[in-house]
């Protein structure tokens, strides 16, 4: 049986190799400014050189202070099927800085039947590529995945499951 943490390496790297994403290149020079009630977190990210679709749809509310530390609220944990299930806990934080979040907690993506913890996350525009850590251990994946802004499900049973056709 493969050890937790490199089924959780591969759970990432599985996750990470297929998204692909445009990043924004003209703004990387830009300082960036802090929320203000009027913005998105979603509209945030791309300012940040990251995705928008790394956040679900539903974002109740969130902080980000002077620091980058950030922490944002979700009306309900959520589940979003990209190549892989992620889980986002009712509330997720870390620290954001250009192309990188880092001290990520709660988000989790699932290999096998091992669900591992996201601890950053890097984009790498020159690659088109999202890179995910758990712990010492990281995947590529490709940043379109990543583009768009998904709507969550509240279960893990995302979209079908043949097991469960009988029942």
């Amino acid at each position: 049986m493969a050890s937790p943490s490199i089924s959780l390496y591969l759970i990432l790297l599985t996750l990470l190799s297929t998204a692909n994403f445009c990043f924004p290149r003209s703004n990387l020079n830009r300082p960036i400014p802090l929320n203000s009630p009027n913005t998105d977190v979603h509209d945030l990210l791309p300012k940040y050189g990251l995705p928008r679709g790394l956040l679900p749809d539903n974002v109740k509310s969130y902080t980000l202070s002077n620091d980058g530390a950030f922490e944002i609220e979700l009306y309900d944990t959520c589940y979003i099927k990209f190549d892989r299930l992620v889980y986002y806990e009712k509330t997720v934080k870390g620290k954001i800085s250009r192309g990188k979040v880092s001290d990520v907690s709660g988000i989790q993506a699932k290999k096998g039947f091992f669900w591992v913890s996201i601890s950053g996350i890097i984009a790498h525009p020159e690659k088109n590529k999202i890179e995910f850590k758990v712990g010492f251990l990281s995947e590529e994946l490709s940043a379109q995945q990543f583009e768009v802004v998904r709507s969550c499900d509240k279960n893990s049973l995302l979209p079908y499951n043949p097991l469960l056709q009988s029942i």
